[in-house]
């Protein structure tokens, strides 16, 4: 889990999850938050010695915290691993679904935008971007991948190791579109779940102009780079 200013939120989401999966091994890359985030996951991580921080010197981006993430779990020897965010927008009840399906699938898509799933507290804009975000995915990538740009996903070690981490250049709002993309060309056998995404209650959210624009412009080169 990427983090930054998320001390309204991290402690009681680790306690959630080391409550339902005591055995999970949690890592929170956190790009030096100012609001104490870090300071919070390092003393619920002396009680838990399966809750790990990666320290990062500044704000450097969610694509590249979760490439660390993933590099670090790779060198811990992990086989499969989770990204979700630090907000509650992922509710950690549907860690049960994607554990279960971990073993039979490369990927795993915890997707708001298949039958059964949805979104909850967003407005008119918001819902329009997202889903806009991944039919324009779908549309300049020729994939049929309903939530592309969803962060609630998981990913087996293989799969990490054939796409290459050192090829994924997105850094923003297009690295989850890019990740999926290349797993797909990788040949990944990927499965979409239902969840419902709710809004974040504590804190602001990461999105910002520049983070849509990179995926405007970055998906036809995803696709144009194949060819």
């Amino acid at each position: 889990m990427p983090t930054y200013n998320e001390a309204n939120n991290i402690a009681d989401l680790l306690y959630k999850i080391l409550s339902l999966y005591p055995q999970l091994h949690i890592l929170i890359i956190d790009d030096n938050s100012q609001d104490g985030t870090r300071e919070i996951v390092k003393n619920i991580a002396q009680k838990y010695p399966n809750l790990h921080i990666l320290e990062r010197s500044g704000k450097m981006g969610l694509g590249s915290a979760y490439i660390s993430g993933f590099l670090w779990g790779i060198e811990k020897g992990f086989l499969y691993f989770i990204q979700m965010d630090a907000d509650f927008s992922h509710n950690p009840s549907y860690l049960k679904q994607t554990l279960c399906n971990l073993s039979c699938f490369d990927v795993v898509i915890n997707s708001r935008n298949i039958i059964g799933g949805g979104v909850l507290g967003w407005g008119i804009f918001r819902r329009f971007l997202s889903s806009f975000g991944s039919l324009y995915a779908r549309l300049w990538l020729g994939a049929r991948i309903m939530d592309f740009t969803g962060g609630f996903n998981a990913y087996s070690k293989d799969i990490l190791l054939a796409l290459g981490l050192e090829s994924i250049t997105s850094n923003g709002y297009c690295f989850q579109i890019e990740m999926k993309y290349k797993a797909l060309l990788a040949g990944a056998k990927i499965i979409e779940l239902p969840i419902i995404f709710e809004d974040r209650v504590n804190g602001t959210s990461k999105m910002n102009k520049s983070i849509i624009l990179e995926a405007l412009y970055r998906v036809p080169l995803l696709r144009l780079r194949q060819r």
